[in-house]
């Protein structure tokens, strides 16, 4: 998206916006469905939805233009019961970033679509959801398939650019290269973790506190039959390094941004995209 999107919690002060994006984008989703947007319906959205779900907004430049209100959260998951995206700022990645904030928040997710609604369908198809069952909507009639998506594998990564490319390993036995880092252990943090691992893999010493969080990538995870990935990038530690390969590496190189695409994990290559749009890689 061409500018920043933040994602925060509901407010009271935004009903009358977050009524008239949901009003627009369910007429627009929801054609098959008399009266959608508007009476009962609406009243509903404001005086039960908006109370009693667990709603987050994603806002960009002042205006709200999306809506997640999420059910049940719980350790095991959460139920997604509504997801709108005003129809102006719809195909931008606003949609998928509130998918991802609720798994990051609560991992499985579970929801339902109407039949009918073909662009939603493939549009959590494309999330990896899948379908778990089928009803008859009580209050309109219409069928709803049940979908859901089971939580991300959660990793971190260390981004360490030398004269414009990006270091990367490859485990023995494997021939794509992934980002230095893995996945957590029971009661680490992210910082921890990723010290941890820079240890095991390479044999670089870097203390948790000198790790700095950049950004957040979600992709699907290469060769996990397409459950997703949740990665968290840092930066920090010394700029010369000589690492040691250990544990399960095999090898390590810097690949530039044409190097990446051809031989890096999905993950991997969004990460150079950030980087080269922060310039730190060349395009």
């Amino acid at each position: 998206m061409s500018s920043h999107t933040v994602i925060r919690r509901y407010r009271d002060a935004d009903q009358d916006a977050v009524c008239d994006l949901w009003t627009r984008a369910s007429q627009q989703a929801h054609p098959f469905i008399e009266g959608e947007g508007e009476g009962e319906r609406a009243r509903v959205l404001r005086e039960v939805y908006l109370v009693q779900a667990e709603n987050w907004v994603a806002e960009r430049e002042g205006a709200v233009i999306g809506l997640l209100g999420l059910l049940n959260g719980a350790d095991d998951g959460a139920e997604i019961g509504g997801l709108f995206v005003a129809p102006e700022a719809q195909g931008g990645g606003t949609g998928g970033k509130l998918v991802e904030h609720a798994a990051a928040r609560y991992g499985a997710l579970t929801l339902e679509v109407f039949e009918e609604n073909a662009r939603a369908r493939r549009f959590y198809a494309h999330l990896g959801f899948t379908e778990r069952g089928r009803r008859i909507d009580e209050q309109t009639g219409h069928p709803l398939i049940a979908v859901e998506r089971e939580a991300p594998l959660r990793s971190v990564s260390w981004l360490h650019v030398r004269d414009g490319r990006l270091l990367s390993v490859r485990t023995r036995g494997n021939d794509t290269f992934y980002l230095p880092g893995g996945k957590y252990e029971p009661g680490e943090t992210a910082r921890e973790a990723l010290s941890r691992e820079l240890a095991e893999e390479l044999g670089l010493r870097i203390p948790a506190d000198e790790l700095s969080e950049e950004f957040v990538v979600h992709d699907v995870a290469h060769g996990k039959n397409g459950r997703r990935l949740h990665m968290t990038c840092f930066t920090g530690g010394p700029q010369d390094i000589e690492p040691a390969p250990g544990r399960e590496i095999a090898e390590y190189a810097w690949f530039d941004r044409q190097e990446s695409r051809a031989r890096c994990a999905p993950a991997h290559r969004q990460v150079v995209d950030h980087l080269v749009g922060q310039g730190l890689m060349s395009a």
